[in-house]
């Protein structure tokens, strides 16, 4: 009896986190509304609450597909790993600002939603987010093998964050962001400069 009881239970939970996923998608994450999503998913507003916790972990949730989705698409972006390691910089990142710009709210959600300051996200949640670091770090160890493991992965945080921030500031239409048509080549352009930047210091 309880195992039928648990299989409903992660029934209802996909159900959820599927109608989630879609009104994020049409309203962002200020309009994503408990009430709506068991609409949409045709249960009772109650069930979200034996399902999922709540709506921040619904969230997290959602999130946590998005980050797959991401890992995916950044995977196939780099068929060759072989390939010289500011041509993989190149296209990872043009894969991201692709992505970001294609499933925007979705991308927003990732890096915006907060969690109540008296709760932590579970490791699972940030194991996932250690994965947009890890997909730079081999291409990086290229231009830089004089870096020890934890050097490297300061180093791909940082350029991680360098063009996320450019691609984040250009989607919220921020007085300061790139322009939309001029994104692409900015990022590219700024991911060469760190790539030469790196090469020639390994060389110091």
């Amino acid at each position: 009896m309880s195992s039928t009881r648990e299989a409903k239970r992660n029934l209802l939970r996909e159900r959820l986190i599927d109608a989630a996923e879609i009104e994020l998608n049409e309203k962002g994450l200020k309009g994503l509304k408990a009430r709506d999503v068991t609409k949409r998913a045709g249960c009772a507003l109650g069930a979200l609450y034996n399902a999922v916790d709540d709506l921040d972990m619904l969230i997290l949730e959602v999130n946590s597909r998005t980050l797959t989705h991401i890992g995916e698409t950044l995977e196939v972006a780099v068929p060759n790993p072989d390939a010289p390691a500011e041509t993989i910089l190149q296209s990872l990142a043009e894969a991201y600002v692709d992505y970001a710009i294609k499933h925007r709210n979705h991308w927003l959600a990732l890096f915006e939603h907060r969690m109540p300051d008296d709760r932590d996200i579970p490791d699972r949640h940030k194991q996932n987010h250690a994965m947009l670091i890890g997909v730079i770090s081999p291409a990086l160890a290229k231009l830089r093998p004089d870096l020890t493991a934890d050097q490297l992965t300061m180093r791909a945080r940082t350029t991680f964050a360098a063009v996320h921030g450019v691609v984040y500031l250009a989607l919220q239409g921020q007085f300061v962001g790139v322009p939309m048509p001029a994104l692409k080549s900015e990022v590219a352009a700024l991911v060469s400069t760190m790539a030469r930047s790196s090469a020639a210091a390994s060389t110091v």
